[in-house]
């Protein structure tokens, strides 16, 4: 009890079968299966089941998860006039999400029934999807298309914000990118929720938590700017005749020199190349191949390369290699998603990820109460004292 964990680093909290991140290795596991043979091949819904139950569906419960997840796509009243009254006044996205999911009302409200539990989380991740695209499509001053029963998760999803089915591809590209992100050890939002967990409170409560965890930018917020960077460096380097490779490199030496980080670069637990940019590289570079954006693509390796040969110049001592932000906005770009809408695409991702660790919380749990080292004054006396 003597040293402090710093940001609790280091500091085992809890025993998982749902992923397991090597940081060292630069390798991802979810639900026993590497990163890049789950994510480009599997469906949305048969990744849930595998975390929800420890195994992969068999035909007859994919369908079965597929159809209850469809049948609870509708938002109550109440939630769909919060969250046209939150898009009316330019409430951000993520705000809009918590506020949405909080407004729920589930059944499991003191969370030791596991079957309820399960049954709610079913209706929490078929709720997210429907509550970006409500609060969206109203942003836009458009109404939201009608709830179908035929299309999958993530298909699903972009109907609801495009009101067109959208091409295979477009579908496979974006469900590799919610099996990527699902799940991810002990990050912050899942820690967040494992905790509100541990104190019984309801799945509701933890997701909401969760959320609010992801809306920050050293979490799930940085996407955006990583895409910003690179559309920023383009605009720079048309403008002073360099090339992208020259551009880049100026403006990584000026932002290191002066401290700031750089996104989509770096991450607390790899050591070396994050594997999920390997698999949304590979995503996007697919996605760009069959009508996308190539040439952005290969801009974005331009700036990507620079970045690098400049971050191992600059600071030799340390490993910063391209983590998964970089190509997550690339790839959420490609498939048409706003940028103030990728950290709530995380979040309908990362819900699978959430619900199975309040599930796996509730087989053993114990009240997750760390400890703190006081370093204020013992010897104050109150003025009134006397």
């Amino acid at each position: 009890m003597e040293q402090i964990a710093s940001g609790l680093e280091g500091v085992v909290v809890a025993a998982t079968r749902l992923s397991e991140v090597d940081g060292e290795r630069g390798r991802l596991i979810i639900g026993g299966y590497p990163v890049e043979e789950l994510a480009p091949h599997a469906h949305f819904e048969e990744v849930l089941f595998l975390l929800w139950h420890g195994r992969l569906p068999s035909p007859a419960e994919r369908t079965a998860l597929a159809e209850a997840l469809a049948a609870r796509r509708a938002l109550p009243e109440s939630t769909q006039a919060l969250l046209v009254d939150a898009a009316r006044r330019a409430v951000p996205a993520m705000d809009a999400l918590r506020m949405g999911i909080a407004s729920l009302s589930l059944t499991a409200h003191d969370g030791t029934d596991r079957e309820a539990v399960l049954d709610d989380a079913i209706t929490l991740v078929a709720a997210i999807p429907t509550a970006i695209a409500t609060y969206w499509r109203h942003r836009e001053g458009r109404g939201v298309p009608p709830l179908r029963a035929d299309l999958g998760h993530v298909a699903h999803y972009l109907w609801l914000l495009d009101g067109r089915e959208a091409d295979p591809a477009v579908v496979r590209a974006l469900e590799t990118y919610c099996n990527t992100v699902v799940d991810h050890g002990m990050n912050a939002s899942t820690f967040t929720a494992r905790v509100i967990a541990s104190t019984q409170s309801d799945l509701c409560s933890a997701v909401v938590g969760a959320i609010g965890a992801l809306k920050g930018p050293l979490h799930g917020g940085a996407p955006g700017p990583a895409l910003d960077m690179v559309f920023a460096l383009r605009e720079a380097a048309a403008r002073s005749g360099q090339s992208l490779d020259v551009e880049t490199a100026e403006y990584v030496r000026h932002e290191v020199r002066a401290g700031h980080r750089m996104m989509g670069f770096g991450h607390r637990v790899y050591r070396v190349r994050d594997p999920r940019a390997d698999v949304l590289g590979a995503a996007a570079v697919a996605l760009g191949a069959r009508g996308g954006d190539g040439t952005l693509i290969a801009d974005a390796r331009t700036v990507e390369a620079a970045t690098l040969r400049v971050l191992r110049e600059l600071k030799p001592q340390r490993r910063l290699d391209t983590n998964v932000e970089f190509y997550t906005a690339l790839l959420l770009h490609g498939v048409g998603l706003p940028a103030e809408l990728f950290t709530t695409t995380f979040a309908l991702a990362r819900a699978g990820g959430w619900t199975a660790h309040v599930l796996e919380q509730m087989e053993t749990n114990r009240l997750i109460r760390p400890a703190a080292r006081y370093v204020g004054t013992r010897n104050g006396r109150w003025p009134r004292a006397a």
